[in-house]
Order: C-alpha cells, then sequence, then structure tokens
C-alpha cells in the first residue's frame, strides 16, 4: 500500500497496534511514573507536546526539575492530560493552545509562559507536520501548510526564544534524519527540517555571547503517529530492518537526548546538529 500523502501528529493509529511483537513497549509511561526531582527552579517550553516526542520531552524536563508549558493547536484534552501527569509526578506544567504558524499566537504562547512562570531557559521547537507524496503528486496546499509550520513556525518560536529567554538558557529545534536519507516522497517535508539544522547553526553564534546553547536534534524513525500513519505492518517492518539497532527509536529516546543537552554537562555543546537514531544513518 502506497504511503498517504497527508500525515499529521493529529491522527490516531499507533505502531503498537500495527507490529506489536516488534515494538518497545511501555518506555514513555514508566518515564512518567517517576516522581519529579525537586524544583530546580528553571522552567521549559515545548511545542507541539500535546503527544509523541514533545509529550515525552515535556514530560522528561518535568522529571528533571523543570515547570514546563505545555503547547497544542487542537489536542486540547490530550494536552490536559499531559499537564496532570506531570502534577501527579509532582511536577509544575500548564498548557496552552497557540499555532506556531501565527506570529502572534506564539507570542501569547510565551506571554502565558511567562505570567506562569515568570521566564524560561528552555525553549523546544517540537511541533509539526509531514505530508508525503512524489514531488509530481504534491499539492501547493500541502507544501505550503507543512513550511507555515514546521519552517516559519520554528522561525516564529526561535525568534521569540532570543528575546525573550534568560542568560545561560537552552534551545533546541527538532530536525530528522530524513534530511540524510531522503527517502522518496519526503522531499518537501525533509527540506524544512534541513532548515532547522541552519536555524540552529545560526543562532548558536547569534546569543554565544550570552551562553545560550542552540542546537537542533534529529531524530530517525521514532514510533509516533507520525510516522506510522499511512504504513502497512510490512512497510514498519522493512523500516525496523534498516536499523541496525533492530527497532523503532520511541519518545523517550528522543526526550532523553533533549534532556542530556539541557543539563549542565551540555553547556558545551552549541551550533550543532544531534543525531538520535540508532546508527540509521
Amino acid at each position: 500500500m502506497a504511503e498517504r500523502n497527508d500525515v499529521t501528529r493529529r491522527t490516531v493509529l499507533t505502531a503498537a497496534a500495527l507490529v506489536p511483537a516488534v515494538m518497545a513497549t511501555g518506555t514513555a509511561s514508566a518515564q512518567t511514573t517517576r516522581p519529579a526531582q525537586p524544583s530546580n527552579g528553571k522552567v521549559a517550553l515545548v511545542t507541539g507536546s500535546s503527544r509523541g516526542i514533545g509529550a515525552a520531552t515535556a514530560k522528561r524536563l518535568a522529571r528533571d526539575g523543570y515547570a514546563v508549558t505545555v503547547n497544542c493547536v487542537v489536542n486540547r484534552d490530550l494536552a490536559a492530560g499531559v499537564v496532570r501527569e506531570i502534577e501527579a509526578a509532582g511536577g509544575r506544567a500548564i498548557w496552552v493552545q497557540a499555532d506556531v504558524s501565527d506570529p502572534a499566537a506564539v507570542r501569547r504562547l510565551f506571554d502565558e509562559n511567562d505570567r506562569g512562570f515568570g521566564g524560561v531557559d528552555v525553549v523546544v521547537s517540537n511541533a509539526g507536520i509531514m505530508r508525503l507524496a512524489p514531488f509530481r503528486d504534491m499539492t501547493d496546499e500541502h507544501f505550503d501548510r507543512m513550511f507555515a509550520v514546521n519552517a516559519k513556525g520554528s522561525f516564529n518560536v526561535l525568534r521569540e526564544a532570543a528575546r525573550r529567554m534568560r542568560d545561560g538558557g537552552r534551545i533546541i529545534t527538532l530536525s530528522s534524519s530524513i534530511v540524510q536519507l531522503r527517502s522518496p516522497t519526503y522531499g518537501p517535508y525533509a527540506a524544512t527540517k534541513a532548515v532547522q539544522d541552519m536555524y540552529a547553526g545560526v543562532l548558536a553564534k547569534e546569543l554565544g555571547a550570552r551562553n545560550i546553547a542552540v542546537n537542533a536534534v534529529a531524530p530517525g524513525l521514532v514510533n509516533t503517529t507520525l510516522f506510522t500513519d499511512g504504513k502497512t505492518e510490512q512497510q514498519i517492518r522493512g523500516f525496523i530492518g534498516r536499523t541496525p539497532m533492530g527497532r523503532l527509536g520511541e519518545p523517550s529516546d528522543i526526550a532523553d537526548t533533549i534532556a542530556a543537552l539541557c543539563s549542565g554537562d551540555g553547556a558545551w555543546i552549541s551550533g550543532q546538529t544531534i543525531f538520535s537514531n540508532g546508527a540509521v544513518v
């Protein structure tokens, strides 16, 4: 079956339902059951964090002692659920609905964060959508929306972070290993992710004097609906077969990478694209 050309984080299939025999299970939920560490006095804002990698990152940073602002576009119930999980584990969190493609909405997102927590120390620009099609079949509508959310939306978030972030902070934007894989049907999507590598490299130089580290994280094949929707079990097994470690990544794998960059040990890593992909490239 061909891949669908309309794949977003808002769809409802899960990889666990498609290939239960080969997927790791329980990783993300186990991550969130641990109690949060005492507050470290810092604040993290994670876009697109009602599900998938964003939700895992919000929960992981909360576990590490950050107060967290969770963001969604339409999945309000899911965003509220992430906040409840964080609070149940002893952390602090709020959620804010905002479309990152709208500069005014992004300003409001940061305003709500500042009202709730008084400032921001970590910004993770994770929100994104994916439309897949061969070049000959890609519609103008899908192309434009993907660039509006992924490329312009990330710019809106990083620009606001550059204006508001406290000195010594961390900015992370989500790239993708597809930039290296260059698989058919992924061309325009990969282009929106290659932009993130450039953003991180340039912004790291602009903010270096303030000891703000800026990096891109490039996940590989991750067990989220963004990756699995529109793929058959056979296709997913084929992707797993390309991964030397023999499994899809879990959202918690990427969250762990982001958390490492946000830790004190990550202060000297800046301007880089970090590939978190189990050696698929």
